[in-house]
């Protein structure tokens, strides 16, 4: 029998039920709305992970951008941080398939395998059981595409070079969309995390992976990783979106930043 990972959060980061998930998805793009002017269609975005009260309405401006790419985006590859089992390098799940309650996103067991050549990268179940940074990007993936595998990959302590490797090995072409997930500051006033937060994005737009620091943004190496590889490959990164969690549904004394950004 297939070995489907469930979902770790549902009913705490984002809703239980089918009908009320799809309506704030669906909410949360109509909101986003499309890009008033024509763009090259995105090769990779930077997404937030919490939980959709929070960070909902920042994710879907990203996600609101593959709306043209809906037929033509078949694989994605998640690089999620790893929150609660200590991890050296990347994690992969053993797992077929991830399950949302919108329905079975299949993994691409045959881009799996091939990565595990690399020394850095490792099944460890036990990272992915319980984590939710790569598992609350499903449901927007699921709203925005029409059928799709993913490679969901887990980064701990980790070298940039390292999870470079990896990501250009999977790099693919039209076909493949790159989702890093990474919320920004953490616990800051709300000026002092827009101060922050903003030093982030231009860093990230400037192709300045060196002036990201560990405490700017939890995903920071998948993002650093990232611009190294968008400058190999001629991508401009855009911010869409920055907020924290003070500008949607929590106090302002202590926030969470969050941010949206496109590679293309």
């Amino acid at each position: 029998m297939a070995f489907v990972r469930p979902p770790a959060v549902a009913g705490t980061f984002y809703a239980a039920g089918s009908q009320e998930l799809a309506k704030a998805v669906c909410g949360y793009l109509a909101q986003a709305g499309q890009p008033r002017t024509a763009s090259a269609a995105p090769k990779a975005i930077i997404a937030p992970h919490a939980g959709y009260v929070y960070s909902g309405q920042v994710a879907a401006r990203a996600y609101a951008r593959l709306a043209p790419l809906r037929k033509t985006i078949t694989r994605v590859v998640i690089l999620g941080p790893a929150h609660y089992v200590p991890l050296r390098g990347l994690a992969v799940s053993n797992a077929e398939a991830f399950a949302t309650p919108l329905g079975i996103v299949p993994v691409d067991r045959e881009a799996v395998a091939g990565i595990l050549a690399f020394d850095q990268v490792r099944r460890l179940e036990a990272a992915h059981e319980r984590e939710h940074s790569i598992e609350v990007h499903l449901p927007f993936l699921q709203w925005v595409l029409e059928a799709f595998h993913i490679v969901p990959l887990l980064v701990g302590e980790a070298r940039e070079d390292d999870v470079a490797e990896v990501l250009e090995a999977l790099w693919g072409g039209q076909e493949t969309l790159i989702v890093v997930s990474s919320d920004l500051s953490h616990y800051h006033d709300s000026a002092t995390a827009r101060r922050l937060d903003a030093a982030t994005s231009a860093a990230i737009e400037a192709g300045r992976g060196d002036a990201i620091g560990l405490d700017q943004a939890c995903g920071a190496v998948p993002i650093r990783s990232l611009i190294k590889l968008a400058k190999r490959h001629r991508l401009r990164a855009r911010t869409i979106d920055f907020r924290n969690s003070g500008d949607t549904a929590g106090p302002r004394d202590r926030v969470v930043g969050y941010g949206a950004y496109v590679l293309a």
